[in-house]
């Protein structure tokens, strides 16, 4: 129900939402079902926040298209298929803008079965339980509620000295739409986006360099998955600095001058690419939110701080901008857990069992903790893992990069984190979130039957490998 023009001021619903990102619509929908009267308020033009405007739904397609391109390229020879493949980059993003508008549109549909109000424009908190909305043409409407929902989600972290620049040094939003193909591009930070996005432009023919100021690549992940999985990416044909910081950065006419010096200190360098993207994180989006009309803070990183959900009374926080990891599908679990609570049902979020994923190629997933969590800790455990250059499947397919390892306590075998860098991981990370959320040990999932053959071998086969009776390698 995208039509406003027939609310008037101060119209009252029992939840209001800012923000219509994946915590926003699906609390949006979770309420409707619940029989709340809800209005969503969001300030694009479409619905799917960042996720499916410019995040994960687009890089996802370009991904997908990008490894198909370089299949053909590369690996379709070998398996008998002779084809000369040319690339069409204006279809390609059409194709991914049509995949957009489809799942944005849907969620539209979401709504009005769910009898949820979107109100278009930006929401601003005017005092407890009033939301006032400013509309594209700077028209106002005011919105009261018995409980509002922050859910306005995050925004690429700027580099001090490192100004945007269009088409030249862009965030993840201007990497996702780049008119040409460059031949170099210059990543700055080596978490997932900046690897995802560094390897659809490296598979479409860019030299790709990835500077990261840690001495490792993706933080927070397990450090051996890490080490495997940089490995991988040089192989493919990415170069990395680590270790590394970028102090600055000029536009000329042939492109993009970037100053990069040791992050411990040292003589400075310059590297020249055509395009720079900045992918050093991301931050919660709080501008002109009005928290200080109701006493609310954030802290040093723009997290929004209070007892987690419920920061004051009648003031919900969910998604990026409140404690966890910055996910879509967490965000999405912290949505159903507010709205459950605020309509007195019991709500609440296990973020150890929150999946994290990395789309490049071979994927990379991993749930609960790292061996690095696990020594620092003092827990004593005991590691299964299984190389997929060992699953017959894997093998078949020419997709042997990468292993499945899992982690389980050494006195009572209950699985404390699995760790999947092979084709599809994720996807197959969901078995062991299932396993851990019902308190499974190894033991479980290494005696229960897996189709043969299929890439999901790998993971019981590491979990035999906890008791030391792995039978495939």
């Amino acid at each position: 129900m995208a039509d406003t023009a027939s609310k008037t001021a101060a119209t009252a619903y029992d939840v209001v939402i800012i923000g219509g990102g994946p915590g926003g619509y699906n609390a949006a929908i979770r309420a409707g079902q619940l029989g709340l009267s809800v209005a969503c308020v969001e300030m694009r033009e479409t619905l799917g926040g960042t996720c499916l405007n410019v995040g994960c739904m687009p890089s996802k397609a370009l991904l997908h298209a990008s490894e198909m391109f370089e299949a053909a390229n590369t690996e379709f020879a070998k398996i008998g298929i002779e084809v000369a493949p040319k690339l069409n980059l204006d279809q390609m993003h059409a194709s991914k803008n049509e995949s957009v508008t489809a799942l944005t549109k849907g969620i539209e549909f979401l709504f009005k079965k769910n009898k949820a109000v979107w109100i278009k424009g930006k929401g601003r908190i005017t005092g407890p339980g009033t939301v006032e909305v400013e509309a594209a043409d700077g028209s106002k409407t005011t919105l009261s509620a018995k409980d509002i929902v922050i859910a306005t989600g995050s925004e690429p972290t700027p580099l001090p000295g490192v100004d945007f620049v269009p088409g030249k040094v862009v965030d993840s939003t201007g990497a996702l739409s780049l008119p040409a193909v460059p031949k170099k591009l210059i990543v700055v930070g080596a978490g997932i986006i900046g690897l995802e996005l560094g390897s659809v432009w490296r598979r479409l023919g860019a030299e790709v360099t990835v500077v990261e100021y840690l001495p490792r690549i993706t933080p927070g992940m397990d450090s051996d998955l890490a080490t495997a999985f940089q490995r991988a990416l040089t192989k493919q044909g990415m170069s990395f600095k680590l270790g590394s910081k970028v102090t600055g950065s000029k536009v000329t006419d042939a492109g993009v001058e970037l100053t990069v010096e040791p992050a411990a200190g040292g003589a400075a360098e310059t590297l020249t690419g055509d395009v720079v993207l900045v992918a050093i994180g991301r931050r919660p989006y709080t501008t002109g939110l009005g928290l200080e009309t109701v006493g609310v803070q954030t802290d040093k990183r723009g997290v929004i701080v209070g007892d987690h959900f419920k920061v004051a009374p009648g003031l919900w926080v969910i998604g990026d901008v409140t404690t966890g990891p910055m996910l879509a599908h967490k965000a999405e679990e912290d949505a159903v857990a507010a709205i459950e609570l605020i309509a007195g049902k019991a709500g609440h979020v296990d973020y150890n069992l929150v999946p994290s994923v990395v789309y490049t190629f071979p994927e990379v997933a991993w749930v609960g903790k790292t061996e690095d969590q696990l020594k620092a800790d003092g827990v004593a455990y005991k590691s299964g893992k299984f190389p997929f250059s060992a699953n017959s499947r894997a093998k078949i397919n020419h997709e042997t990069d990468g292993y499945a390892k899992v982690l389980a306590d050494a006195v009572t075998d209950r699985i404390l984190g699995v760790h999947i860098m092979g084709p599809q991981a994720g996807e197959m990370i969901g078995e062991a979130c299932i396993a851990m959320a019902f308190g499974g040990a190894s033991e479980d999932i290494a005696r229960t039957s897996h189709a043969h053959p299929t890439r999901s071998e790998a993971v019981k086969q590491a979990a035999m490998g906890v008791e030391g009776w792995t039978m495939q390698a």
